[in-house]
Parts: structure tokens; C-alpha cells; sequence
């Protein structure tokens, strides 16, 4: 079997539940009345924001993102908004957890993100978010990350590289990882699978500590500020582990 036979054979295994019966189809059926509940009019959507919308989920180890989109004419400031929606997980039994910019409850024994926005304009997808760690707010554009994964043609060595990622128990946020795949393979990109992901590897090991990361939907945001020089680093050296690695199998299983 070759690297590539091998990588493809564990992706099918990890292929994601699509349709109906999808984790992310069936958590935003039963979340969503909660959240109709607690925004009223002011809601505008609730959508996948993550691996399931980007095509980048496996069956095994992904989290759900869950972007919840007020309207621009919400008066609730940032704070506001942020707080009233973990209260009102609370309200409903979920015992949610603050993170930066999402509230994390448990459903169905998956980890859902929840991430409230709010509108920058009536005919506008852009949002203004609410940062927890540094007390302010960032703009960002979900349909922008969506759009930028997707159109990478990336989507296997991105779903390999979030399997090492589990597998290794990494601190590496899921759009920071996509970000950095993509930036390891802008300059060079091969037909092999398992030469990309060799390449992301290389990439890790050697410039992924001092590389500067933005968000496409908003420059002035560092997404790379999300993990400390600490954690990049442990990212580092597991990279620099499996490029030492004499087996495939000894990488990702």
C-alpha cells in the first residue's frame, strides 16, 4: 500500500455523516429553538460555521460551529449580546462554558460552538464579534473563511493534518490549522496527498513558530495570536516528530 492508498483509506473511515442525519444537521434542529427563543426578531440566521460547512469534518474528533447572526439594528452591545446567550444556555440546562469568541455547550455528546455576531450593516455579511480574553470586539466574515477553505482544494491534507492533531492531543485551532495548511502549500503543491501533507509537516517544523497568521475576512485580526509561543512550539516539535517518523502508521491512524 502506498502513503497515498494508506491516508485515502483512512479518510474514507473518517468521511463525515452528510444529509439528515449529519451531527451538525441534527444538533442545529434541536438548538435552534433555543436560540430563536432568545433573540426574537433580532435573529437573522443560524448556520454551520465550521469543518461541516468548509468540507473539512471527520466522523471522529470534530467539533461543531454554530454562527449565530443578529441584526445589525440589535442594541445590545457586544458584551451584552455574548453574556445574555450564556445565560440563556444556562436557563436551558446545557452548562455552557465561555471560550473567546464562542460559548461551548455539549449536545448529543458533541462539542458545539456557539459564536454570536452582530450585523455591520443591513446589506452586509461582515459582523462585529465579541472577544472575550482581550475585552473587545474584531470584525470577521464568516462566508469569507468558508469561502477561502473551500476554494484551496485542500480538503484532504487539511483533514489529515486535523487527525494528527486529535490523535496527538495538540492545542491548534481548526481555522488556524486550515489557514496554515494553506499557506505550507501556497508556493508548492503536489498530485500526491501524502507529499502535501509531508510538506505541512516541513512547514510546522520549521517556519510555523514565527509565521504571522491573518484572518482573510479581516487583516488587523492575528488569528496566530490564538495560541501562545508555548503552544506553538509543542506544534513544532510534534511536527518535527512525525517527520522522523519511519511509517505512515506512525503518524496518523
Amino acid at each position: 500500500m502506498t502513503p497515498d492508498d494508506y491516508l485515502r483509506q483512512i479518510l474514507r473511515r473518517e468521511d463525515a455523516i452528510a444529509g439528515n442525519l449529519s451531527p451538525v444537521t441534527l444538533v442545529l434542529l434541536q438548538v435552534q429553538p433555543a436560540i430563536s427563543a432568545w433573540a426574537g426578531s433580532q435573529l437573522v440566521s443560524v448556520t454551520p460555521s465550521g469543518s461541516f460547512a468548509k468540507g473539512t469534518a471527520n466522523r471522529s474528533g470534530t467539533d461543531i460551529d454554530l454562527f449565530v447572526s443578529l441584526a445589525w439594528n440589535t442594541t445590545e452591545d457586544l458584551r451584552e449580546i455574548y453574556e445574555s446567550l450564556f445565560a440563556a444556555m444556562q436557563r436551558q440546562g446545557y452548562a455552557p462554558t465561555r471560550q473567546n469568541v464562542s460559548i461551548n455547550i455539549t449536545m448529543n455528546g458533541l462539542s458545539v460552538d456557539l459564536v454570536p455576531g452582530r450585523q455591520q450593516g443591513l446589506l452586509t455579511s461582515d459582523h462585529s464579534l465579541f472577544r472575550r480574553r482581550a475585552n473587545t470586539w474584531t470584525k470577521t466574515n464568516i462566508e469569507t473563511h468558508i469561502n477561502y477553505v473551500r476554494r484551496s482544494g485542500l480538503s484532504q491534507e487539511i483533514r489529515v493534518m486535523k487527525l494528527w492533531r486529535q490523535q496527538k492531543r495538540l492545542d491548534f485551532p481548526s481555522f488556524y490549522l486550515e489557514l496554515t495548511a494553506i499557506d505550507a502549500l501556497s508556493s508548492q503543491r503536489s498530485a500526491s496527498l501524502s507529499a502535501n501533507v509531508w510538506a505541512v509537516f516541513k512547514y510546522l517544523r520549521d517556519r510555523f513558530a514565527g509565521a504571522r497568521v491573518l484572518d482573510p475576512a479581516n487583516t488587523s485580526n492575528v488569528i496566530s495570536d490564538d495560541l501562545t509561543s508555548m503552544d506553538r512550539l509543542q506544534v513544532c516539535r510534534a511536527a518535527g516528530t512525525a517527520l522522523a517518523s519511519s511509517n505512515w502508521n506512525e503518524i496518523v491512524v
